[in-house]
């Protein structure tokens, strides 16, 4: 089961946030109290997926992959393809851990592998149908997003999709006051964050997530090689984007 994320009621002062084991501890309600519509999206991802994996040897690359939670919807969902195989990339061995605990019988059964690996330095990836990146690329050195997004396009068959799910900035800057002023209010009515955790988290995230707008994570994409792209899903300052590479 779970634990109760109680991280930032148990600091006393600020520090950068990090993937360590205290947070993979409790990631799962962290996450899930944290992104708006989080279940929903995971959902309709996953349908999304499966119009993109052909019958025989398609192949998920999943960025950023956590916990695992996102692979064992894919492998659990009623139209997976037998033959697909999985491989999920993190650098954080204590979230990778739990993602063994949570996809041992897909390990075992040479559906899903799991690579350690950091995003900024992204090691080669195999010819694949899918990949997916959930508020993954806002933990990427502004720097390196281009060329990490490139590397996904090449990785890509003709035909193949990139979802890429972010926080986001919007251009007006009163609208983007109101979108974060709602997703406080989420996180306090919906979630039970009190206004001590949120100002805590939001310090310690402060210099380690970086969100772009819409329109930069599109432009990230065309740069890329990406012609088609929509977004998909869209709640507030959170946005899921498709890009099919053509």
């Amino acid at each position: 089961m779970t634990e109760q994320d109680r991280v930032f009621q148990q600091i006393d002062r600020a520090e950068d946030f990090a993937f360590d084991e205290r947070v993979a501890n409790v990631f799962d309600n962290m996450v899930s109290r944290s992104v708006p519509f989080y279940i929903e999206v995971q959902r309709i991802q996953s349908d999304l997926v499966m119009d993109f994996l052909p019958e025989d040897s398609g192949v998920v690359c999943d960025l950023g992959c956590s916990t695992g939670t996102t692979l064992e919807y894919l492998t659990k969902h009623q139209k997976c393809p037998e033959s697909a195989r999985f491989i999920g990339y993190d650098n954080s061995e204590s979230m990778l851990d739990k993602a063994r605990d949570k996809l041992s019988s897909q390990i075992a059964a040479g559906k899903v592998a799991l690579i350690t690996a950091d995003l900024n330095h992204l090691p080669h990836l195999p010819v694949c149908n899918v990949v997916i990146l959930n508020w993954t690329l806002q933990f990427v050195r502004p720097i390196d997003r281009g060329q990490l997004l490139k590397a996904v396009y090449d990785a890509l068959r003709p035909g193949g999709i990139v979802l890429l799910s972010e926080k986001i900035l919007v251009n007006d800057p009163v609208l983007n006051r109101l979108y974060i002023d709602h997703h406080l209010q989420f996180k306090k009515s919906q979630s039970g964050y009190t206004d001590v955790e949120n100002q805590r988290k939001r310090e310690a995230l402060e210099n380690v997530l970086i969100p772009y707008r819409l329109d930069e994570n599109y432009e990230l994409l065309t740069r890329a090689g990406f012609a088609r792209i929509g977004t998909y899903f869209q709640w507030f300052n959170f946005a899921c984007i498709i890009a099919v590479k053509l």
